[in-house]
């Protein structure tokens, strides 16, 4: 009260929260007949055209390029990644035995791996393709293959790997491809968000850059009734990250921490929500 006044966020539309978390992978640093698709690291000749803090409030415009002898272009899509376009340059940092898995881990945007030996370690973001991205579940919804009622990450990630030849045009959809590399030491005692900043469940916050300046404070009040008792969620949150599919005002992405629980609440987390942000007194 002494430092911040609070503002409520009204527009036009509802306010919307969905959710994130850091999924729990098994992971080899070298091919197996199990372990045989690639995660990549960042490739050199990838130029930022915009902040990483910018990428989700620059609509459908490249955030990132190809650097060329003669000037930039576009990077290869995930259809060309996934038929080899990478192939033969040093850049596969870990293999995970399910593509549908790798595609969930990009949109997420970190992981923990655990490899055959038992040892886990923790990746995170670094880097995109450029190319905007696109909802493979508004896609499904949209072609009458899914209903909207019965849409959710579970029912998503079901439907994929029921048949992967059915699912890789479907995943191909969205263009957009993510690069990650390894943390260590201090760095890999927490997951990531936007400019390696530390996640905390339950208290981080994605948000639209085009809206809202990172480090903000975010009251936040919902009906959540899966992840409260009396279902009322009213919680001062820290705007700590962003997303591609983070847009609008009153449109947050709750972090909810690691490993299965934390994806059983982010999976079923689409519900309105109300901000109210607390910027500093003059």
């Amino acid at each position: 009260e002494t430092t911040f006044v609070p503002h409520r966020v009204v527009h036009s539309g509802e306010g919307l929260l969905t959710g994130y978390f850091e999924p729990l992978l098994q992971a080899s640093r070298v091919p197996t007949p199990v372990f045989k698709t690639p995660i990549y690291r960042r490739p050199s000749d990838l130029i930022n055209l915009v902040d990483e803090a910018q990428r989700g409030a620059v609509g459908s415009q490249f955030t990132h390029m190809r650097k060329t002898a003669t000037g930039t272009e576009p990077f290869a899509t995930r259809a060309d990644i996934d038929k080899g376009a990478l192939k033969g340059q040093g850049l596969e940092l870990l293999y995970l035995a399910d593509p549908v898995d790798v595609f969930f881990l990009q949109v997420q945007g970190s992981g923990r791996m655990q490899l055959p030996d038992g040892t886990t370690i923790r990746i995170t973001y670094d880097g995109k393709n450029g190319h905007p991205y696109s909802s493979i579940g508004r896609y499904l919804i949209d072609k009458g293959i899914i209903d909207a009622a019965r849409m959710s990450l579970d029912a998503l990630a079901g439907w994929l790997k029921a048949d992967q030849a059915r699912a890789q045009p479907i995943l191909w959809h969205n263009k957009s491809y993510v690069f990650f590399r390894e943390l260590a030491g201090e760095e890999a005692k927490a997951p990531h968000g936007v400019h390696n900043i530390p996640l905390t469940p339950g208290r981080s916050l994605a948000i639209d850059p085009g809206h809202h300046d990172l480090g903000v404070p975010i009251y936040v009040s919902a009906d959540l009734p899966h992840v409260s008792k009396t279902g009322a969620f009213n919680r001062l949150m820290i705007a700590q990250d962003v997303g591609s599919a983070i847009k609008g005002p009153e449109r947050g992405d709750i972090f909810f921490g690691s490993g299965p629980d934390a994806a059983k609440l982010a999976g079923v987390t689409k519900h309105p929500g109300k901000f109210y942000v607390l910027l500093p007194r003059p």
